[in-house]
């Protein structure tokens, strides 16, 4: 994986512990570009998502594995990491990445959207993107005096 930008490799490991979604972009079968935010774990040098396996993005994916991603502040000052990389589908049939989204995003699996999304008739799967090349930014230093 190629880094460049303001950060070190450990300053963007650092920041993809924020719990903002990622932003992700893929193609669909017709060609178009298609973009969608989903919660994710920076684990094993790969973003890490979970989606019902009915999902359109599910299907951009097996059709073609490139995507684009940002993860990002959503408030100033703004910094973040983008890169662009493949994506590989498979089942999570036990929701083990789910729970610890849930975990991650909600605090637990106590809610209303947890019970929804952890229903035993739904099929989960997990989203793996392996970045091929990340650039880091950070306005904090131009944005110190807003």
């Amino acid at each position: 994986m190629k880094l460049t930008g303001t950060w070190d490799r450990e300053a963007v490991d650092d920041f993809l512990t924020t719990t903002v979604p990622v932003r992700l972009s893929c193609r669909t079968p017709e060609d178009r570009l298609w973009m969608l935010s989903l919660w994710y774990l920076w684990e094993d040098d790969a973003l890490w998502c979970a989606t019902g396996r009915s999902a359109d993005v599910v299907r951009y994916l097996e059709h073609r594995d490139e995507v684009a991603f940002e993860v990002s502040t959503n408030d100033p000052p703004y910094r973040g990491v983008r890169g662009r990389g493949h994506a590989t589908v498979d089942a999570d049939e036990d929701k083990t990445l789910l729970r610890r989204l849930l975990q991650r995003y909600l605090g637990g699996t106590d809610s209303a959207l947890a019970a929804r999304l952890l229903d035993p008739e739904r099929d989960e799967v997990r989203i793996r993107v392996d970045p091929v090349r990340m650039h880091s930014w950070d306005y904090s230093a131009r944005m110190d005096d807003r």
